[in-house]
């Protein structure tokens, strides 16, 4: 027996809440519409249905997917599209009660996020920096130095994800205000800070793109290029984000833009910054999505204890 029209009413109803009030994404929209069809059959061929199952029901549902040999990230989004469907059900009165909202996820450890130095970092923009200005040079070479060095600068200065940077409108160079408007996933738009050095790299990108293509004034896109979408693409930046990091004599398996996203968050929380600011600033819809940087404010307090205390070791 597959699952009832009316249940799977009810999951359309949950996505399409999901779109509308907190802006998903289309990946996620698919991947809970997945897990959630899954759920709602296996209850209909036991005659069941999410508006009368109960706790343990839903605890055999999970027990049987781990017992499939699920991974456990797998397993903890399923787990997640329930507990969010059912919360769903319960807010809207389709039920008196939650029966997902006790359940726990399997354990698992969430690697830490991959990240460079302060000092590698100041490498990196020092290295991508040189020859700009230097008039000897052929102006195609400066050309492919500016933009890499300007992309560097936003990157670092802002934790944009590199599809929001590449996708930069040529607005953005013009303003003055010292923030840009992004949009990010699900359409959501936030506005990010940008330093007096960023705009500087933009300042003299665009100088450069301008003298050498005249025509580039006219196209739309701070990162112009021959591509389908008609600026440049994450590939072609990350092939030159690493050829920088060779330059530098950085590891290149250790460099790529979401490296550089990840050193923007941790270098803030390093330095004091609010989770909360942080989780802002990245686009982040969900906190949780930012407490994969809890060790730095970990480490943080370790050391405020150690120096600060009375009775510290400081």
């Amino acid at each position: 027996m597959r699952a009832s029209r009316r249940d799977e009413g009810l999951v359309d109803l949950f996505l399409d809440m999901l779109v509308s009030e907190r802006g998903a994404a289309k990946n996620t929209i698919e991947a809970y519409r997945r897990d959630l069809a899954a759920y709602v059959g296996w209850l209909g061929a036991r005659e069941s249905s999410p508006l009368k199952v109960e706790t343990e029901t839903i605890r055999t549902y999970l027990a049987g997917l781990a017992g499939q040999g699920l991974a456990a990230s797998s397993a903890a989004r399923q787990l997640s599209a329930i507990r969010q469907f059912h919360r769903f059900l319960f807010s809207e009165g389709r039920r008196s009660d939650d029966p997902a909202a006790i359940l726990e996820g399997p354990r698992r450890g969430r690697p830490l996020p991959r990240v460079l130095s302060i000092d590698e970092v100041e490498r990196l923009l020092e290295t991508s920096r040189e020859g700009i200005d230097d008039e000897a040079r052929p102006v195609g070479e400066r050309l492919r130095a500016a933009r890499t060095f300007c992309l560097l600068e936003i990157l670092y200065a802002t934790g944009l994800r590199v599809s929001e940077l590449v996708a930069l409108p040529k607005s953005a160079a013009r303003m003055r205000e010292s923030f840009i408007s992004v949009r990010g996933k699900g359409g959501r738009e936030r506005l990010v800070p940008l330093t007096a050095k960023a705009r500087e790299a933009m300042a003299a990108y665009r100088g450069l793109l301008e003298q050498m293509r005249p025509g580039a004034a006219s196209l739309p896109w701070l990162f112009p290029a021959d591509s389908e979408s008609g600026h440049m693409t994450r590939q072609a930046f990350a092939r030159d984000l690493k050829s920088a990091a060779a330059a530098a004599g950085i590891p290149v398996r250790r460099v790529s833009p979401h490296v550089l996203r990840h050193a923007f968050a941790s270098h803030l929380l390093q330095n004091g910054a609010d989770l909360r600011v942080v989780q802002e600033l990245l686009g982040h819809a969900d906190i949780s999505t930012t407490q994969i940087y809890t060790h730095v404010l970990d480490e943080r307090m370790a050391a405020m204890v150690r120096d600060l205390h009375p009775l510290g070791d400081g």
